[in-house]
């Protein structure tokens, strides 16, 4: 089993800047994959970044591509999610995903935390 705890969510305004973080615990290495996903209300369950342990590949959701950044601590079996000029439409819970396969569907990750919301003023 994998347990993922993400933070550092909370309300902020158009321009503004958090990182999200993701930490995670138990048989890790069974899921190198590891993916941030938001649903805004009303909305589908979308991939916002993935990244592996080596962070070498990425992908972003393009959306928040120059804006967002995904970033690891392996010693910390952490993952980071940096946002920055965010905008109101970035508004939703943000959920920390891990797995096996290089993927963008949701369905192919197979541990999920518990979310944590970042609202956007205008």
């Amino acid at each position: 089993q994998v347990q993922l705890v993400e933070s550092g969510g909370g309300v902020v305004q158009a321009g503004d800047s958090l990182r999200l973080s993701c930490v995670a615990s138990g048989r890790t290495f069974r899921t190198p994959i590891t993916g941030w996903f938001r649903q805004g209300p009303g909305k589908e369950r979308d991939v916002v970044a993935r990244s592996d342990w080596s962070g070498v590949d990425e992908i972003y959701a393009d959306s928040v591509k120059g804006r967002f950044t995904i970033s690891r601590d392996n010693a910390k079996n952490t993952v980071y999610l940096q946002m920055n000029s965010l905008k109101p439409e970035d508004t939703a819970v943000y959920y920390c995903a891990a797995g096996s396969r290089y993927s963008r569907n949701k369905n192919d990750y197979n541990y999920w935390g518990q979310g944590t919301q970042v609202t956007v003023s205008s």
